[in-house]
């Protein structure tokens, strides 16, 4: 399986880039409403793992609007 990843990363390198640019924006607005929402715990665990945004998505749009819609309540 590593091997794969390693041919196609060798053979595709203009791939790296593209997942950086899909990761970095997604990551960067899930670890700013977890510190303005001051969830820790989230900031901590979007910070540390890699989940090809995946994590980060799903905070942002669930996790992230419970806080909002408590605020205004």
């Amino acid at each position: 399986m590593l091997d794969a990843l390693e041919l196609i990363f060798q053979n595709n390198p203009w791939l790296i880039y593209v997942l950086v640019a899909w990761i970095l924006p997604w990551k960067g607005v899930a670890l700013w409403r977890a510190a303005r929402n001051n969830h820790m715990r989230w900031f901590a665990v979007l910070l540390v793992l890699n989940t090809l945004a995946i994590l980060e998505i799903a905070y942002i749009f669930y996790f992230a609007k419970k806080k909002a819609e408590e605020k205004k309540s």
